[in-house]
């Protein structure tokens, strides 16, 4: 393994339990990047434990900074010394210290967009052009939302502590956006390799303890029952030469059936329970695309309908187009996709030219081609909408 897979593996754990050991986040932060700029320097061979080993040495780097700066008051140097020599037990429902510091960072006070961008940065080890790209704004405005949530949590005092019982309820929201969030970067990440495995991993793991915390959330299963279901079609989204492979054209023998029937058992808990949210009806719509041979798109459409009546955002109304086409047809669902405004998302360009190819207006379908390409981040999926378009090209003589 290479030190910048380690980073990726390694970056939010580490974070987390130094923003524990120290309190501050910019200071975690800080000596774990120094600690890396070690590694480099120092590694000839990965050490057996390279978490512990960056862990280690950033929190000796921040306390050889803290009793360098005067400005720092005497107390945090001396509450640290004396945490490495005593660590305390950790007390409150939240053992994990990852999980912990998203629910810190997802604190009431904080703005919901700075909440999730600062968590991603954090935890996920997410750049900001990665953030941005997600949220489909600026880079500059990504950076301004981490920079200020970060003002905001020193300024405003607000506790890096396990939120009581009673709390974690009303920080759910933001967590599962995170949690989700994180999620997709690893399956379609916005750029370099389209999948990021240990993203992925580090999600659904996430996404385990939160169900363990908060067994009778609803929410938290559906969360769950839908990264599981995802996951489970990860094998077969990339052909032999890396191409991908949409849904429709995988083989669904390399999908995981152990997932699969994980995730539809979480479905049918949260069916049970019958207090349907957004992260609910996606597991149930992702366990319909894993039931049997064939996808039922009449009830995939009407889990969309439900869902777009919960979550009313254009993402969602432009995944329920697809299913309004494979219903209703590809001229019904055109004049749905107009509807819609996304711009600078390669996806809304991509899914109307689909429907051009299919009412044979393929001069308009190349022009839809081009669009998504060009807005297009992630390589593979550029080669994937250039190797459409060129199948529209007339044939040379």
């Amino acid at each position: 393994m290479d030190l910048a897979s380690i980073y990726r593996a390694e970056y939010g754990r580490c974070v987390a339990t130094l923003t524990r050991l120290l309190g501050d986040i910019n200071l975690a932060e800080e000596a774990v990047q120094d600690a890396f700029t070690t590694a480099l320097q120092k590694w000839e061979t990965v050490p057996p434990n390279p978490g512990a080993w960056i862990v280690t040495t950033a929190r000796n780097r921040a306390v050889d900074r803290l009793r360098r700066e005067s400005t720092r008051e005497a107390r945090h140097v001396q509450a640290l010394l004396l945490h490495q020599q005593n660590e305390p037990q950790e007390v409150g429902p939240v053992k994990d210290d990852q999980l912990r510091l998203i629910f810190t960072c997802c604190h009431p006070a904080l703005g919901p967009d700075a909440r999730t961008a600062l968590t991603l940065r954090l935890l996920g080890g997410l750049e900001v052009p990665e953030i941005a790209r997600a949220y489909l704004v600026p880079e500059a405005t990504i950076a301004q939302r981490i920079v200020r949530a970060k003002k905001k949590i020193r300024d405003a005092g607000i506790p890096y502590r396990v939120p009581a019982g009673h709390e974690l309820p009303d920080r759910l929201l933001p967590v599962l956006t995170v949690l989700y969030l994180m999620f997709n970067e690893g399956y379609a990440a916005t750029a370099g390799p389209l999948i990021r495995t240990d993203l992925c991993a580090e999600a659904i793991r996430l996404a385990r303890e939160l169900a363990a915390l908060m067994p009778d959330e609803p929410e938290v299963l559906g969360l769950l029952a839908l990264l599981l279901l995802t996951e489970a079609r990860r094998p077969a989204r990339l052909g032999p030469a890396g191409e991908l492979v949409l849904l429709a054209d995988q083989d669904r023998s390399a999908w995981n059936r152990t997932l699969i029937a994980e995730g539809h058992d979480l479905v049918r808990r949260c069916l049970r329970r019958n207090r349907p949210g957004p992260y609910q009806i996606q597991a149930a719509i992702n366990a319909v695309h894993t039931d049997g041979a064939a996808t039922d798109w009449t009830q995939v459409l009407a889990l969309y309908d439900q869902l777009l009546a919960l979550a009313p955002t254009p993402i969602v109304a432009l995944n329920r187009v697809v299913a309004v086409a494979e219903v209703h047809g590809p001229a019904t669902a055109l004049a749905a996709l107009e509807e819609i405004e996304l711009p600078g998302y390669h996806r809304l360009p991509a899914v109307r030219a689909e429907l051009l190819v299919r009412l044979g207006r393929d001069a308009e379908a190349r022009a839809a081609y081009d669009q998504a390409t060009a807005l297009a981040t992630n390589e593979t999926e550029r080669a994937y909408l250039q190797n459409r378009r060129a199948r529209l090209d007339p044939p040379p003589r």
